[in-house]
Order: structure tokens, then sequence, then C-alpha cells
């Protein structure tokens, strides 16, 4: 009894006196300050081995000072031998820890347990209606929304916006060359020298104005356009006028003054005559049996066809480019997680070896550590290259000169909220889609193909007029003129059935037309019932994440204070720190996947919706 007294006395002051004495367990970072903030590196990627080599370096280091600290204080452990025969004092160490979890996780528990599905359809209809499209935190903390006490108050608020020096950067200045043809010769050409942050709403008008595919598709709207004017020519006469100047002299004259010269040697030679003809002509189809008006109609809907091939491509473009951004965000989220990871695991190894030297640890934890850190420098490896891959992309996908690279500026949130039903997002999706209406133009098209090759088979009426000059500079006789004026009808009595042929290719592509447009229109209903289940899955998965973030931060705290109590082992914090870890990244996943199933989900209903 004396001997348990003296220990209980003891103990205390001993545990004080090894963390006071180790820096490195004073300055552990607490996992209730670890704040799920989006800090992107700007680094480029020729600071990508220094990033991990500083790192090694660094574990090495605090290894090598945590050890030297403890030499202090191994003179201070008398005791904690027969600390470990006696967990029950050990325990009463931490009760009071504990209870305060106790008492914490009981606010958390039972939301995750009594609401699985933690934004029901009916309560998220209502929080719907009050947020707007760039305004999701509205809909966690107004109204009924905010009464629940879930933890949807902070799922907008996952990140905060990254401190940049040029945080408004000028668009005009990431245009590309003029020069399409530009080819680099040098590598300083090529060479990335600075990342500029930009907002996704940046973003995008610099991709509706760089994409090369998008002015592709620009291109050839204004080729249909002026295809379109050449069809409509056809609605007034064409005039032509056409010259000659010659020096003729004709046969019969050339026969004659031979014959000539036999009788008389002196007779002159055969005279040429210079001559000026000239001839003007007006013509203006009066009837052509609908060959016109038909190839004017065509000429309108294939412009029709490429101003929706235009609108087509700028919804994949903007959902590519958003797709390509939210994978950027998410590489710059997962460079944050791992060194967190890598932090925590430092951490991890110096209490180990700490323990270790005052002698109630084992190799075997200090092994687990050193491993555990290595596992951590390994994803953060991973993550700086995956960071730059995504950077790249973006770049290319926003035709940005060749040494810029570009950085997300946006904080990881929720991008909006879907104020829609499905049957009404079905409703818009297939009035506004454009491939829809393509499939449309593309009949009407073959209607007036057919058309126009029946036309060929009907009569054909011309007005044809005409003026002629004529004027023989050696005869001495003033310009001649002479005119015509007239109707000309032609009809094609036999082709060997081409037309009708042409005709009957005509009616099939009618055909073909509108089994393509049964098929999209069945498409575009799955796409959006994809897209909407995708959103609404993803936003219960924000809600879900969040919970389990927050108990993974307790559940870390809770096993450090056991571990450095002595009660609990360096398995339970490696175990702690991964699902910590693992949870930051299920919620950042779980936020921008949800962005993604949303813009998914625009895109498919397409922006106009939204502009009427």
């Amino acid at each position: 009894m004396k001997g348990q007294q003296l220990f209980h006395s003891f103990l205390p002051s001993v545990t004080v006196a090894v963390l006071t004495t180790q820096s490195a367990w004073a300055n552990t970072p607490q996992v209730d300050q670890v704040k799920p903030i989006s800090v992107p590196s700007f680094a480029s990627t020729t600071d990508f081995n220094n990033s991990v080599v500083n790192n090694k370096q660094q574990t090495r280091n605090s290894v090598h000072s945590s050890s030297a600290l403890l030499l202090e204080s191994e003179n201070k452990s008398v005791g904690l031998k027969t600390a470990n025969n006696n967990n029950v004092a050990k325990l009463t160490l931490i009760k009071n820890a504990e209870i305060k979890a106790k008492t914490k996780t009981k606010t958390i528990l039972p939301i995750a347990l009594t609401n699985s599905k933690v934004v029901k359809q009916t309560s998220l209809h209502k929080c719907l209606q009050l947020d707007k499209q760039n305004q999701a935190d509205a809909a966690f903390s107004t109204g009924e929304c905010s009464q629940t006490k879930t933890p949807t108050t902070k799922v907008a608020q996952v990140s905060e916006p990254a401190a940049t020096t040029n945080s408004t950067p000028t668009l005009e200045n990431l245009n590309p060359s003029p020069n399409p043809l530009l080819f680099p010769t040098k590598p300083e050409e090529v060479k990335l020298q600075e990342n500029q942050p930009l907002t996704l709403e940046q973003a995008l008008e610099l991709a509706k104005r760089n994409n090369n595919e998008l002015q592709v598709s620009v291109l050839e709207l204004e080729r249909s356009q002026s295809a379109l004017k050449e069809a409509q020519a056809a609605l007034l006469p064409t005039v032509s006028v056409n010259g000659r100047v010659s020096n003729s002299r004709s046969t019969n004259s050339t026969l004659g003054a031979k014959q000539a010269q036999q009788l008389n040697p002196n007779a002159p030679d055969a005279e040429a005559n210079t001559a000026f003809d000239t001839q003007a002509q007006l013509r203006y189809d009066l009837y052509t049996s609908g060959r016109r008006n038909a190839a004017i109609t065509e000429a309108e809907e294939r412009v029709r066809v490429q101003e929706l091939e235009v609108e087509r491509q700028f919804e994949e473009i903007r959902l590519s480019v958003a797709t390509d951004y939210y994978n950027l965000q998410q590489a710059d989220e997962n460079v944050r997680i791992s060194r967190s990871a890598v932090e925590n695991s430092e951490a991890s190894l110096r209490d180990a070896v700490a323990l270790e030297r005052a002698g109630v640890g084992t190799r075997f934890d200090v092994l687990r550590s050193q491993v555990n850190l290595a596992n951590a420098q390994q994803d953060l490896t991973n993550a700086l290259s995956q960071q730059a891959i995504s950077r790249r992309r973006l770049a290319v996908r926003l035709n940005v000169p060749q040494s810029i690279n570009i950085a997300a500026a946006d904080p990881v949130q929720l991008a909006g909220l879907w104020e829609r039903s499905l049957e009404d997002s079905i409703i818009l999706a297939y009035q506004n889609r454009p491939e829809l209406q393509q499939q449309l133009a593309q009949r009407n098209i073959s209607e007036q193909q057919r058309k126009q090759a029946l036309a060929s088979l009907g009569p054909q009426i011309s007005l044809v007029a005409s003026y002629d000059l004529l004027d023989i500079f050696n005869d001495n006789i003033n310009v001649s003129d002479g005119y015509s004026v007239g109707v000309q009808a032609t009809i094609n009595l036999f082709d060997g059935g081409a037309a009708k042929a042409r005709a009957a290719q005509a009616k099939k592509n009618m055909a073909i037309a509108e089994t393509q447009f049964t098929e999209q229109r069945n498409q575009i209903r799955f796409q959006v019932e994809q897209a909407y289940s995708t959103q609404i899955s993803n936003l219960e998965n924000v809600q879900t994440a969040n919970v389990a973030l927050e108990q993974a931060k307790e559940s870390l705290r809770l096993a450090r204070l056991r571990f450095q109590a002595g009660v609990g082992t360096q398995t339970d914090v490696i175990n702690a720190e991964n699902e910590l870890t693992r949870s930051e990244g299920n919620r950042v996943r779980a936020i921008l996947d949800y962005n993604r199933a949303l813009i998914e989900l625009q895109r498919h209903v397409t922006s106009r919706a939204f502009q009427k």
C-alpha cells in the first residue's frame, strides 16, 4: 500500500518531466488544430524533388534532436518500471481526458446514428429553395436547415481561399501567341517561369476565348454563313459581260487574193480585219420547280446546325475545364493532406523514440513509426506528381502561353445546389439540348435535298437578255450593235432515274435522323438521371464525411493521450493517424465529386436553360 501511494505521487511528476524536456512532445500539433483549409502550393515542378528530399532530411534531424534531448530525461525516469505493473494507476492519469472525450463524442455520435441519410429529399428541397447557384452556405444556415444541429453548417466551409500575390490576374496576359504556327526551338521558350492562380470563372472565360476546338467550331460557323449567302444569291439576276479584240483574215479572202496574184503579180495581199466584239448578258431564273428555295433552306439549316455545334462545343469545354479545375483542387488538397500526414508521422516517430529512450517504449514501436513515415512520404511524392500533372492538363486545356502554369485559386467548397426536381430537369434538357435540335435540323436538310432532287425533273424557266457590240476598225463603218430578249425553258425528260434515286437517298437520311433523335432523347434522359442521382448521393456523402472527420480527430487525440500516458500502443496512434488522413481525403473527395456531378448535370441541361 505504501509503495502504491509513493507510485501515485511520483508518476505524474515523472510524466510532466518527460513531456517538458521533449520539445518534440511539447510542440506536437494537436488534432483539434488541424483545419481543413486549402493552401495550394504554387511551387513549380522543379521544386518537386527538393520537397521530398527536405522532408526526409527534416525527419532525420528531428529524430536526432529528440534522441539528444532525451539524455537529460533518462535520470528522471525512476519508478516507470513500477508503473508498468500497475495499469490502474496509469488509467487514473487519463480518466479526466476520457470523460471529456466521451462528453464531446456525445454531440457527434447520435447525429451519425440517427441521421443515416443526413439530407432527406423533403428537407433538402426546402433548403434548396433558400439557396442560389453561388450561395451554398445559406442553405445550411437558414430556417429549418439550421435547426437540425448537424455538421452541415461546415459543409460549405471546407477550405479558405489561398493568399496569393496576384489574385486578380489580367486575362489578356494569358492569351497565346497570335501566330498559330509558333514552334519553340529553345529550352527557355518552354520553361515554366510562373504559376498563375485562376478562379473557375476566370478559367471558363479564358477557355471561351482561347480554346482551339471552340475556335475551329466558330470558323466552321462562319464558313456555313458564307455558304448561305452563296445560296441566297440565286434570288438575284446574274449579269455577265465578255469582250474580245481580234485581228483576223478569212480563208476565202486569202484564196481570192492568191488567185488575183496569179493573173496579176502586182495584186495586193488579202487584208486582215481588226475587230472589237463585246456582249452583255442578263439571266434570271423565273421558275425552278422549287430547287432554288430548297437550296436556300438547306443552307439555312446547315447554319443552324453549326450554331448548335458551337453551343454544344462550348458546353463540352465548360464541362472539361470545370472537371480539370476540380481535379486540380483535389490534387492540391491531396498534397496538403499528405503533408499533414507526414507531420503527424514525424510527431509519432518523435514520441516513439522518446518513449524508447525513457525505457517505456519498444524498438518495435519505433520501427512501425518509421515505416509509417516512409509511407506518408511516398504518398506526398505521388501527390506532388499528380498536382504537377493536373496543372499542366488545365494549362493545355486553356491554351495559355508556354511559360505560364496554372494554379487553382478557389477554395474547395460546394459549387452550388440544384434547385429543380428530376422531372423538371429532364424537361429542361429536352427543350434546350443542342443535340436534339441538331437532329431535327439534319432531318430538315435531308428533306430539302429530296426536294432539290425532284426539282431537277421539273421545268426550269429563265429570262435571258443580251446586248452585243461589233466594230471593225478598218472598214470606215461605225460601231454596230444588237440585242435579244427572251424566255428560255428547259425540261429534263429522261435521266435514267438518277433524280429519283437521289430523292430516295434523302428520304432514308430523314428516317436515320428521326431514329437518331429518338436515341439521343433516351440518352439525354439517362444522362440527366445519372447526374441527378450522383449529385444527391454525393451531397449526402459530404455530410457523412464531415461527421467521420470530427470523429477521426477525436480518435487521434485520445490515441495520443493514451500513448503518452503509457496505456496505449503506437499501433493505435498510427491507425488513428491513417484514419484521420483517410477521413480528410474522403471529405475533400466527396465535395469535389459533388461539384463534378453538379457541373455534369448543368452540362446535360445546358446553361441556356438558366438564361431564359
